[in-house]
């Protein structure tokens, strides 16, 4: 559970009992006594009505409510901006999280910027975008994301396609492709790979790990070298 989840979950267990522990807490969340001792801390810091102590239990003073979440009208924009690209080029999976997220945002917005995400006139459209341009991207992401060798099929500008390993490092939209970074460990060295020319992908079982040299940090390092 993300930082931010836990303490609005929190709120909402205080608000539940007249008082409650930190066991109790800590077992509600799944978290340590002592994460809990610091969350309080935290929430009182930042103006959340908590007595109590230590030992004893916490107590969320009556008719307390979190303040909704605010957003400026050209902020909301960009929100519903950015859904509309990732329901545009993103997989299925990214966009329905990225549709989601923005219904829970206009869900807790003041009344009179509800509405804003639904008229706003910039587009991202989607007729012109061809399934081979995002082929494999969810894949990918998973991939990434479990450190798992890709096998892939490539088909180069000359047309000849060849077979790559790679090991994945991170995702980069172009405004019209995608492209995966990644170590290519045929030629031992980071090459990066357009998803429009994949012509097959296999995720592998091989896990690797973050070598020195070989990090996405140390590609973006070099790139800025470049520039």
């Amino acid at each position: 559970m993300r930082r931010a989840d836990r303490l609005f979950s929190l709120v909402q267990l205080l608000r539940r009992r007249r008082l409650s522990t930190a066991a109790w807490l800590a077992h509600e969340l799944e978290v340590s006594e002592r994460t809990i001792y610091r969350d309080v801390k935290d929430l009182v810091s930042s103006g959340v009505p908590i007595t109590g102590e230590a030992g004893v239990g916490y107590a969320l003073e009556r008719g307390f409510e979190l303040p909704p979440l605010t957003f400026t009208r050209e902020e909301l924009v960009a929100l519903a901006l950015g859904t509309r690209v990732v329901l545009a080029w993103g997989d299925p999976d990214l966009a329905r999280s990225a549709k989601t997220a923005l219904e829970r945002i206009r869900a807790v917005v003041p009344d009179t910027l509800r509405a804003v995400p639904e008229e706003t006139t910039l587009s991202a459209p989607t007729f012109h975008v061809r399934t081979e341009q995002r082929r494999g991207l969810r894949e990918l992401r998973a991939a990434i994301g479990q450190k798992r060798k890709v096998r892939l099929e490539y088909v180069r500008k000359d047309g000849r396609a060849d077979t790559r390993v790679i090991r994945p490092l991170g995702l980069s939209f172009w405004g019209h492709a995608w492209s995966v970074t990644a170590f290519c460990e045929l030629r031992e060295d980071f090459r990066h790979f357009r998803l429009d020319r994949i012509a097959a992908l296999d995720v592998l079982e091989d896990v690797f790990e973050d070598e020195p040299g070989r990090t996405l940090g140390d590609v973006l390092r070099r790139i800025e070298r470049e520039v």
